[in-house]
């Protein structure tokens, strides 16, 4: 049975302090997780980074915003959030459906 696709937008706020990873290998990496969840990617937009409006952390004032649009079933974005809540290269993720 082929469950039926919605289109989301999500947007992630990256932090990639004291990692050797740069920002284009934490979004594969979050591409990777996307298709997990059986989504397929169909945009990434690299808004670049950005200071916070409000700073809850004094040493991490900004982070590097990035838009991915993708389908998915249903159940994706609750899946998508769960995986990505213990990787901490992602500081937030926002899931919108389009």
């Amino acid at each position: 049975m082929n469950p039926t696709k919605r289109n989301y937008r999500a947007t992630f706020i990256l932090d990639n302090r004291g990692k050797e990873d740069s920002v284009e290998q934490i979004i594969d990496g979050v591409k990777k997780e996307i298709a997990a969840v059986q989504g397929d990617v169909t945009a990434v937009e690299n808004l670049g980074r950005k200071e916070f409006v409000r700073v809850t952390d004094r040493s991490f004032p900004g982070g590097t915003y990035v838009q991915i649009a993708f389908s998915a079933p249903q159940e994706g974005p609750a899946q998508l959030r769960e995986r990505l809540r213990l990787n901490n290269s992602v500081y937030r993720t926002f899931v919108e459906s389009v």
